[in-house]
């Protein structure tokens, strides 16, 4: 037994596999030989390989954005059909037709009709790459000088292509060594006590710019490389840190280009938009996006989680905190608490990842989602709303509810109060129009004295008493 099967019927299974792939090649052969001579009629699809042509659009949404998706297997003949998946709107789907020729071929004989997969429509970027001629170095033409002779021809021709190989040689040779040259600066920033998240980011910059024509053993190739760079002005500044700590490594020096970064104000949204985004995403990615909200810890913080941590008995998730915070334990809501249970536990002891898994994967599948989420409810500002955005909302939001830049400080993990000030701007700016107040009545100076010392501040005057108003918490 293996399985829940006998070995007899694993075997049996395998053959049936083999047989209908088979009866599908020696049926389309039957075919090819009876319509050998016939011009107009079409030959069957094949199934949709990487030299296939793609679908134009995506007929949900018209996009011409369109990735492979998988294949599906019908039961019928066991002719895999390839799957289309929109990265604009996620709408999957697998274009078929009946190729009236093959079919009536098929029914001729007593077998049952085929749906072909989708090959007719050839893409506009297909039909460029079709008409293009690619050369290779011995049809490249060559202006030189050379002797009437063919042995002397031939000689400049073996010369030149020596030259050729060598150069080629060489570049290849200096890549592979700033290659090696990359891994050794990994290591070494770790040997220094970077974080993860800082080693993969400098070493993922100067593989970019490696990639893309720098000279590690240059730093005036760096610095064109970097100011050709379409990239904002903190990108480009994140990159010249990255090649001044490979030069500190290295022993050499350089004078870094200025890149001044440039402080916004952050998106917030709404509630509204936040839940509706919870609600549309995955299982998995929903109970990330619930904990970001409800906490506001950062994601590297929540992807790091254990279960442990997360006790869902006692509804609190106590945070190992990163980029030098401080540690914080949060009460859950039953709702959180709920969605933990509800996980599957396959990754060992943390909740959303294993230790190899990096967080880049998982915002590359919340962005997927979040574009469906924006086509299918028609709001585009869901667009903007990425893992820290969660952040910047609870820490706006707790400033709104308690008027306390402490508690805030407190709630994110700052060191820094300077680091939470921007909340309360973009709380009173915010709720400019939505403020709600508290008012009070003081009809002697002791009652005034009290007011004065809760917080409250004088209004005006109204039948011989004193109003006091103060701000809802």
């Amino acid at each position: 037994m293996e399985g829940g099967k006998t070995l007899t019927e694993g075997k049996a299974a395998s053959t049936s596999a083999n047989d209908k792939a088979h009866t599908w090649r020696s049926r389309l052969n039957s075919w090819k030989r009876t319509n050998s001579t016939n011009p107009q009629a079409q030959p069957p699809n094949q199934p949709l390989t990487k030299t296939t042509p793609a679908p134009t659009a995506c007929p949900e949404c018209g996009s011409a954005k369109i990735w492979r998706g998988g294949f599906w297997h019908p039961v019928s003949n066991g002719m895999p059909i390839q799957r289309w998946q929109c990265r604009d709107c996620g709408y999957r789907f697998s274009k078929t037709f009946n190729n009236a020729a093959v079919n009536a071929h098929f029914q001729h004989n007593g077998d049952t009709p085929l749906s072909f997969s989708h090959g007719s429509e050839h893409s506009e970027r297909l039909q460029k790459l079709h008409r293009l001629i690619l050369k290779s170095r011995a049809d490249k033409p060559v202006s030189c000088r050379v002797s009437a002779s063919d042995n002397g021809a031939k000689n400049l021709v073996e010369v030149e292509t020596r030259i050729q190989e060598k150069a080629a040689g060489a570049t290849a040779k200096t890549s592979e060594d700033m290659k090696s040259k990359i891994v050794e600066y990994t290591w070494w920033l770790k040997k220094e006590g970077y974080s993860e998240s800082t080693i993969l980011g400098r070493s993922r910059l100067l593989k970019i710019l490696v990639k893309r024509g720098a000279n590690l053993y240059d730093p005036e190739s760096i610095k064109d490389s970097i100011a050709k760079q379409n990239w904002s002005v903190g990108r480009k500044a994140n990159a010249v840190d990255a090649y001044s700590s490979f030069l500190e490594m290295a022993g050499g020096q350089w004078k870094p280009p200025r890149y001044t970064r440039i402080d916004k104000m952050p998106f917030v949204p709404t509630e509204t938009e936040v839940d509706q985004l919870i609600a549309g995403c995955s299982k998995r990615m929903g109970t990330f996006l619930q904990l970001l909200k409800e906490t506001g810890i950062r994601s590297g913080e929540a992807w790091r989680l254990t279960w442990n941590e997360a006790d869902t008995v006692s509804k609190v998730v106590r945070i190992t905190p990163e980029k030098n915070s401080n540690p914080r334990i949060f009460h859950i809501s039953p709702k959180l608490a709920a969605m933990f249970e509800a996980m599957p536990r396959i990754y060992g002891d943390r909740v959303f990842s294993t230790p190899q898994q990096p967080l880049d994967h998982h915002r590359d599948n919340f962005t997927q989602q979040r574009k469906r989420l924006a086509c299918k409810l028609k709001n585009q500002r869901l667009m903007q709303i990425t893992f820290h955005t969660l952040r910047h909302w609870k820490g706006t939001m707790e400033y709104h509810r308690t008027r306390d830049p402490f508690h805030v400080m407190s709630i994110l993990g700052h060191k820094n109060i300077k680091n939470t000030l921007k909340y309360i701007h973009l709380a009173e700016e915010l709720f400019k129009d939505q403020q709600e107040y508290v008012s009070k009545v003081a009809k002697t100076e002791a009652d005034a004295c009290i007011l004065i010392e809760a917080g409250f501040e004088y209004v005006c005057d109204f039948n011989g008493a004193k109003i006091f108003r103060k701000p809802k918490y």
